[in-house]
Parts: structure tokens; sequence; C-alpha cells
């Protein structure tokens, strides 16, 4: 009887194997963790390349630079609050910069590359679209006491997302303004 339970053991074991390798080969190669794109290095020093910034601060404005913070996800910022300044003027920009890695998909799937997600990132947000611009663009703006904008640009693997609040502003002329600095992120992120 144990020799029959022994064998009847080793018969399915065998059968699961064959049928085991028979689905991985259909299904195909498993994907290893290799397999999945990184990261790519952004410069160290991206927020300094991206120039001056003056024109876009209050007159009486003595930070003049960008601070960096981040190593993978990169974050240049400069806030120029209303108290530090002799008349009511303020502004504040941030620029993140987001490059994607791939990702694992669904069994049997190639992995996603960073140009997917990044595309993907870039749709979540439900921002309106800016027609006839070099790189898809969404923006995102509030008029008010507080005017602001936000501009989110993607290409290939990157996401560069710009938020600029300043008063006394022009919300058209903002938009710009955030436009060219996320071009100019792009670029300089190569």
């Amino acid at each position: 009887m144990a020799s029959a339970l022994v064998r009847g053991t080793a018969i399915a074991c065998g059968v699961a194997a064959v049928a085991g390798l028979g689905i991985g080969i259909a299904v195909g190669k498993p994907i290893r963790p290799a397999d999945v794109q990184s990261t790519r290095l952004l410069p160290k020093d991206l927020c300094a390349r991206l120039g001056d910034i003056s024109t876009l601060l209050p007159k009486a404005t003595t930070v003049k630079a960008f601070t960096q913070l981040g190593i993978t996800e990169i974050t240049c910022a400069i806030d120029v609050p209303e108290q530090t300044q002799p008349t009511f003027s303020a502004a504040s920009i941030k620029i993140r910069i987001t490059p994607y890695a791939g990702r694992e998909a669904g069994p049997g799937q190639p992995p996603s590359t960073p140009l997917d997600v990044a595309k993907q990132a870039f749709a979540r947000k439900p921002w309106p679209t800016v027609n006839d611009r070099p790189y898809p663009t969404k923006v995102d703006k509030h008029a008010g006491q507080d005017p602001r904008v936000a501009v989110l640009v993607y290409r290939a693997d990157l996401t560069v997302q710009v938020d600029y609040a300043a008063h006394p502003i022009d919300l058209a002329t903002a938009q710009q303004a955030a436009q060219v600095l996320a071009d100019r992120a792009i670029w300089e992120s190569q």
C-alpha cells in the first residue's frame, strides 16, 4: 500500500512538473528584476543650470538662486515671502524633475519601460492640456488673492512640474514663465 502511495505521488509530481514547464514555456520567460530598467541619474547641479530667474522674483529680492533637494527626484525651490519685501509682493517657485524607472507588469507581460511609466504619471493629472507645445503639457491656474500656476510637462522618461505663485502677477505671463522653466529643466536633464 505504501509503495502504491509513493508511486502515485511520484507520478503526480512528474505530471505537475511537465505541466508547469509547459505552462512556463507558453507564458514566456519569467521577468527578473534585472530586466526592469532603472531610473537614470540627473545632473548634480541641475538647479544651477536653470539659469537666472531674477525676473520672476520681486525686485527687492536678495536671494537669486534655487535651493536643490533630492538625488533621484530633484526639487529646485525658491521662496520670497511678503514679510521680507518693502512692497506688497511675494513669489514662490518650485520645480520638481522626476525621472521614472521601468516597472514590472502582470504575469507573462514584458516590463513597462520608463517612457510608459512617465506617460502614465502625466496622464493621471486631470488638468487641461495646453496645445501647440513641443512637449505634452498640462496647466492648472488659480486666480484670486494668491494667484498661482502649475505646469506639468512630459518628455521621454521625465515629468517636470513647475509651481509658480506670485503677487502681483498676470496668470498668462506666469504660465509662459512656468512653461519656459519646465522646458529648460527638461533640456538640462539630458
